[in-house]
């Protein structure tokens, strides 16, 4: 603590310099935060998907229906414990613009299936009572502004007609990234209005008592329909997600080749600030050389120095990131999942004081190991 006013003094020497070179760091690790936030939206939450649960769908494609029927005989398969299905919808609430996704779902098994989304009981049992009634998640219903027993029109786009639907139950999730921009209806009101595929499904959601056995229940599953009319393709919910994820292209290698370039320019930055620093200061390193003063600590200053600078910087950038999460989704819903986890905050904190660290190490080696002599002829 005792070179603490040295530290300081040697930073406010240039304050114009000083306050740049924490802008840049604080400008990469906004851009770090931003980038791990759109990584974590549009992988869909496969990070927290179910260890316990399968996807079932049909074997051409996603948009292609499964029969209701199939609920009772993937009950029975053994290694199964819940199974449940779900519809997409595919409404409009008064502006294409408010994109959410909607749902029509089996209330009599959902929640066997789905255990992390938390409610009221009573708010459940009111959704469950109420043909027209439905779910909406926290985000959801903050977004728009939704009370527990409003009113709601969504207009359909694949089944016709404007639907009246009652905000009977607000669900929250067991943890802070889980998504809760979803709208929850009734599939049997689904069904009994609509006028085509009747009778049939989206996809399955299927409980399992060991996940060990995951890939011996999915091939059970789909030897079960083979050579049927609708073959399924069953998977865990992970790799459902992630082949989501793929259909938009390879987002993790993209994000890790902007941030490479990033963090790359940064250390350069960096560098170039610190070589110039301890260029500055060649003289005074070598009169406290002269006076007794150790090497290693010397070399200590200097990447305090940097590291400050750093730490500073990338403190204020991931700090701006998560306040910015804290506004919500930007994007009216195409990024479900806006959230930064501590240990992406923690990362993006280690690369900035790593790289701090890298920047101050070289020069500062460089200048504490030539003659004393030397150093002071130049002063």
């Amino acid at each position: 603590m005792r070179f603490l006013p040295l530290l300081l003094r040697n930073l406010l020497r240039k304050k114009a310099r000083t306050l740049l070179t924490i802008g840049s760091f604080m400008a990469a690790l906004l851009l770090f935060g931003l980038l791990a936030i759109i990584s974590r939206a549009l992988s869909q939450g496969v990070d927290i998907a179910g260890a316990d649960r399968l996807m079932v769908r049909n074997r051409v494609s996603l948009i292609m229906p499964l029969p209701k029927s199939y609920q009772m005989q993937i009950a029975r398969i053994d290694g199964v414990r819940a199974v449940t299905h779900a519809s997409w919808f595919g409404g409009v609430y008064q502006d294409r613009r408010n994109f959410f996704a909607q749902f029509a779902i089996d209330t009599e098994t959902w929640r066997d299936v789905y255990t992390q989304y938390r409610m009221p009981d009573e708010q459940w049992q009111a959704f469950v009572a109420d043909r027209e009634g439905c779910a909406v998640g926290r985000d959801l219903a903050r977004r728009f502004g939704w009370q527990l027993g409003d009113r709601i029109p969504i207009e359909g786009t694949i089944f016709s007609g404007t639907w009246e639907l009652n905000i009977r139950a607000i669900y929250e999730g067991e943890r802070p990234d889980e998504p809760t921009m979803d709208l929850w209806l009734h599939y049997d009101y689904l069904d009994e209005r609509r006028t085509i595929i009747k009778g049939y499904v989206g996809w399955y959601a299927v409980r399992i008592a060991d996940p060990a056995a995951a890939e011996n229940v999915a091939g059970a599953i789909d030897s079960r329909f083979a050579n049927s009319p609708f073959e399924t393709r069953s998977e865990t919910e992970a790799a459902f997600l992630s082949g989501l994820a793929r259909q938009i292209g390879n987002i993790r290698l993209l994000i890790l080749t902007v941030g490479t370039v990033v963090f790359f320019t940064l250390l350069l930055v960096c560098g170039n600030t610190m070589a110039i620093t301890v260029r500055e200061r060649r003289g005074e390193l070598a009169v406290m050389r002269t006076m007794g003063y150790p090497q290693g600590l010397l070399l200590m200053l200097i990447m305090a120095e940097s590291l400050l600078l750093a730490g500073l910087g990338g403190a204020a950038g991931l700090v701006l990131a998560k306040l910015i999460t804290l506004g919500g989704d930007p994007t009216r819903g195409l990024l479900p999942i806006f959230y930064l986890a501590p240990g992406e905050m923690a990362l993006g904190l280690g690369l900035a004081l790593g790289l701090g660290a890298i920047a101050a190490l070289l020069p500062g080696l460089a200048a504490l190991h030539g003659r004393i002599v030397n150093q002071l002829r130049g002063v």
